[in-house]
């Protein structure tokens, strides 16, 4: 195994890890967002009209060339960065990077109007869904209008108003104006790579770091928001703070938080206490969503309507026990164990490992944020989560409930 890590002529920060027999070789690479959309919805938009067609291939001869060459190829929209990548056999990569620069470069975005129609249906049938309601509900509370808070209701509300220029206009921002970050991870020697990246991808429009606007969002003021949905049989409940997110200072306690708390299963707290222990719960668990400028600590439980003051009241106890009683070396150590475990299981492949460097590198974190991440785990005391807990886990949050 060999790591290389160095730019391109425009600037773009790269890294190739080579591991040795293995027969599909992966790329990522990704595109900082700096600045949020003029309406909700565009850069939804511009992600999904990345695969429907360019200057030589219309949407379906696109999608033929990918499958005769079995490219799995996607673009995906993070709330940070958009992601381009792909996987494919080793022989096959000087055709899935010409692809890769086909898309970049020479998008149409024609088929704008039936993406749209297509995503208006999508996130209609998605808000089906009780507790993807109580989570738009949740985001949109915690962000108010921040970019951050662009959910799917927000979506749903503004996406007639987009035009195709809107899109246009965004992706040659971010095409132009954003840090680029390059991660190649497969078998192919490095120098039968590089002539081909040189063709495509450093020939881009040159990375450009520093330039990222969007702010960092401020929960002023406790809010609890209450949705009713007649038909439902249970009722979906959200609770959760502003934390420090990756990078910061206190982010390896803060996860070790979420593995001890509610992110671990059967073992965790929230599932022994109110699961096994009071019957509270159909669903309980506790998670931590980043953003390059915040992150949210949620805990969420689906449960009998009956039940969302106990469940309420559940969640305090468990919370105040965190905040005043040191948790023992034995769970700490478990936890950590835990945590460092699901980190091998997250870079088993090519692909995950590709898309965890250019994650890292495009916050600004460096291409091996991770091993720096687990390291820190490793040195995280009991002091520190207690005193993480009294930090963030404070009087003001954001509650979000959907019930019949």
């Amino acid at each position: 195994m060999t790591k290389t890590i160095s730019k391109l002529k425009n600037n773009i920060e790269y890294i190739y890890k080579k591991n040795e027999n293995t027969p599909r070789i992966a790329l990522c690479l990704n595109f900082s967002i700096n600045n949020p959309d003029k309406r909700a919805g565009i850069y939804s938009l511009m992600t999904r009209l990345l695969l429907q067609g360019t200057k030589n291939y219309n949407t379906e001869e696109l999608a033929n060339e990918f499958e005769k060459y079995a490219i799995d190829f996607s673009s995906e929209l993070l709330p940070n960065y958009l992601r381009l990548r792909f996987v494919c056999l080793n022989e096959d990569f000087p055709k899935a990077i010409e692809l890769m620069n086909e898309v970049i470069t020479n998008s149409t975005f024609d088929e704008f109007e039936k993406e749209r129609i297509k995503l208006i249906g999508e996130i209609s049938a998605e808000l089906d869904s009780p507790r993807a309601v109580a989570m738009d509900a949740y985001a949109r509370a915690t962000f108010g209008d921040h970019y951050y808070g662009n959910s799917t209701t927000k979506i749903l509300e503004n996406i007639n108003d987009i035009t195709k220029e809107d899109v246009v206009e965004a992706y040659n921002q971010i095409l132009t104006d954003s840090k680029k970050s390059l991660a190649i991870v497969g078998a192919l020697e490095q120098d039968s790579i590089m002539p081909e990246i040189e063709k495509t991808i450093e020939k881009l429009p040159q990375s450009v770091d520093n330039h990222f606007n969007i702010e960092k969002p401020i929960l002023k003021e406790t809010k609890k928001i209450e949705n009713i949905k007649s038909d439902l049989n249970q009722a979906h409940i959200i609770k959760g703070w502003p934390v420090a997110t990756l990078g910061d200072e206190d982010y390896p306690a803060i996860i070790l938080l979420n593995i001890i708390l509610g992110a671990c299963g059967l073992s965790s707290r929230l599932f022994l206490e109110l699961r096994d222990k009071k019957g509270l719960a159909y669903v309980v668990r506790s998670s931590c969503e980043t953003f390059k400028k915040a992150a949210n600590f949620m805990i969420y439980i689906a449960t009998e309507p009956k039940n969302i003051e106990v469940s309420l009241k559940g969640f305090n106890e468990e919370i105040e026990k965190i905040k005043t009683i040191p948790v023992s070396e034995k769970e700490l150590e478990d936890a950590k164990n835990n945590l460092i475990g699901k980190c091998a299981f997250m870079e088993e492949t090519n692909m995950q490992q590709a898309c965890g460097y250019a994650k890292y590198d495009i916050l600004g974190l460096g291409f091996e944020y991770s091993d720096t991440l687990k390291e820190k785990v490793k040195q995280v005391t009991s002091e520190q989560i207690l005193k993480c807990a009294q930090k963030y886990f404070n009087d003001t949050y954001v509650i979000s409930i959907i019930k019949p």
